[in-house]
């Protein structure tokens, strides 16, 4: 591909599009000149260095990978060519082979990143086409790499499988937490305190996840050998169908992301 590479976002306004853009410039994988960002109306004050646009077609002629991020809903109204292009989708439940049709490209991969890019923490699986190229695949490793970690799946069954998983991102551990610190304030803790209590355990958690790299049911198996108060209300929410309820939302989640790209 001579030349530096160039990247573009569709919907580089949003969130995620620009939690990934942060991400590529501070790891060097794009220079901010050679980096377009779409937006719909008003123009973000963020990022001036780079080139914003509202003209997708635009964006996608000067690029040479595309990033789509827009919302599942708003993307069939995307009339964007991007035919002989790197096309990479961070939307939930659309198929590989309708973007493929809806872009004219046969190098397409479609992954789901999570909130968490934003501070380099996302886990994002992905998956590619047959005309993806091994100079491709390093391309997205290296941006999802930038962004917390990354595999490459077998197949789409596990894209939309993670899409209710890791897709969450914060979410699931925010309803945990939630409930925690609803139950202490209902316990007549000053919710101040009820709450950095609760989000300090969350945020420690996550550290210590991150440090030693433990299996979760190992830990859990660790503190019931325990055999003390943290035991006792493991075997209560189990006993009351906690790991039912999360079976249950998960099942949920991948048929909702299945129902969507049917639809697509």
């Amino acid at each position: 591909m001579g030349g530096p590479l160039r990247i573009g976002i569709i919907g580089g306004a949003g969130w995620l599009g620009g939690a990934i853009a942060d991400a590529m410039l501070d790891a060097g994988i794009v220079q901010a000149e050679n980096l377009t960002l779409s937006y719909r109306t008003q123009r973000p004050d963020r990022l001036p260095n780079c080139v914003w646009t509202t003209d997708n077609q635009a964006l996608a002629d000067r690029s040479d990978v595309i990033f789509l991020s827009v919302r599942p809903a708003d993307w069939h109204g995307l009339a964007v060519d991007a035919a002989g292009k790197l096309l990479v989708s961070v939307m939930a439940g659309i198929r590989l082979d309708a973007l493929c049709r809806h872009h004219q490209t046969l190098r397409v991969v479609r992954s789901l990143p999570n909130a968490a890019a934003e501070v380099g923490k996302s886990y994002s699986p992905w998956i590619a086409t047959a005309g993806v190229t091994e100079d491709d695949r390093a391309i997205v490793r290296a941006v999802f790499d930038a962004c917390g970690a990354q595999d490459e799946v077998p197949g789409e069954a596990e894209i939309d499988y993670l899409t209710g998983l890791s897709g969450s991102g914060p979410a699931f551990p925010a309803l945990l937490a939630a409930a925690m610190m609803k139950d202490a304030v209902s316990h007549g803790l000053d919710a101040a305190i009820a709450r950095r209590a609760v989000n300090t355990l969350i945020m420690g958690a996550g550290r210590l996840f991150e440090q030693r790299n433990e299996c979760p049911s190992d830990i859990v198996e660790t503190f019931l050998d325990y055999r003390g108060t943290t035991a006792a209300a493991i075997e209560a929410m189990r006993n009351a169908g906690f790991e039912a309820a999360v079976a249950n939302g998960l099942a949920t989640a991948f048929k909702k992301s299945v129902s969507m790209g049917d639809a697509s």
